[in-house]
């Protein structure tokens, strides 16, 4: 009777050991500041039609805990289900899709362990939303996906048609049909892989040019996927945004060189460190321009710094 105590005391304060290691991921570890980016400045010559729209299409209800390391569990915050309009003479470019109209029935194809722990509200999506401003769906030169997770390519299927435009890397990664996307349920979708033809750009090895003149440069940063890519947007009125997707949840990824909590890394990255690596380049160029806009995909405070659809269309 004796042992059988002290087995099950030993066990509880396994449990208890282990609850407090996991607790501890969640504490606040900041990485060291990077050295400011010290590289050249790339040439833009945007056309001065050039814009770029917010595209809210719903919310994730999560607490701040789940974005950084050091946020609170007690802290609810609405993280932002998105995409981006890019306005260009050249052709219209939407960044993501956020929730589409056929997202409850998608969020039933998830694992239940991730159900369970996820909740959403579903706004407007953003086919709707273009067509309500005014825009064809179907006139889009291109969707550009930051990756392939669910709640980036949930509206796909509402654009038939419309080029959907992926790295090399991350179109091998949608068809290995991982659990935490729903492109496996999709069909007819006409992805379009491009390339990394241009040199070094702001601390990132390679670039890709969508229109040649500077004003929509992508680049390449693996680690939350293999095919992950961060969208720098520069407008005729020099503004500059970094469309950065899911390399990081929350700003205070950036601002307080924070990344996800264990946990969270373990289920959401294919490469942790990788991911880390890009964060820090994008922490280094933040400090040489701290003008520079960052939009994580899912920090509804970064969409607030960009004008609405609504206001487009007026």
């Amino acid at each position: 009777m004796k042992s059988k105590s002290i087995f099950i005391a030993a066990v509880a304060a396994a449990i208890l050991v282990s609850l407090a290691l996991v607790l501890l991921t969640f504490s606040a570890s900041p990485f060291p500041m990077p050295q400011a980016y010290a590289g050249p400045m790339p040439a833009a010559t945007p056309p001065k039609e050039m814009a770029v729209f917010s595209v809210l299409t719903g919310v994730n209800h999560r607490v701040a805990a789940f974005g950084y390391r050091g946020g609170s569990l007690f802290e609810r915050r609405e993280f932002s289900m998105a995409g981006a309009l890019v306005k260009h003479p050249m052709g219209n470019l939407l960044i993501d899709t956020g929730f589409g109209r056929n997202i409850d029935q998608q969020f039933r194809s998830m694992p239940i362990s991730f159900r369970a722990i996820t909740s959403y509200s579903l706004w407007q999506p953003a086919a709707d939303q273009l067509t309500a401003a005014g825009y064809d769906p179907k006139s889009l030169h291109a969707i550009l996906l930051t990756h392939s997770h669910w709640d980036h390519v949930s509206g796909l299927p509402d654009f038939p048609g419309v080029p959907v435009l992926v790295t090399r890397q991350e179109r091998e990664f949608i068809r290995k049909s991982g659990d935490m996307d729903f492109c496996r349920l999709f069909t007819g979708i006409r992805y379009q892989e491009y390339g990394f033809e241009g040199g070094p750009y702001l601390g990132f090895p390679a670039s890709h040019d969508v229109y040649g003149d500077g004003s929509i440069v992508v680049v390449p940063v693996p680690g939350h996927t293999p095919g992950s890519v961060v969208v720098f947007v520069t407008l005729p009125n020099r503004r500059h945004y970094a469309f950065v997707g899911d390399l990081v949840y929350q700003l205070e990824g950036i601002s307080q060189r924070e990344e996800r909590p264990w946990l969270v890394r373990r289920k959401a990255d294919t490469d942790a460190d990788g991911n880390r690596q890009n964060m820090l380049r994008i922490v280094a160029l933040k400090e040489r321009l701290p003008d520079l806009v960052i939009v994580p995909a899912h920090d509804i405070r970064a969409f607030a710094e960009l004008p609405t659809l609504s206001q487009a269309s007026r």
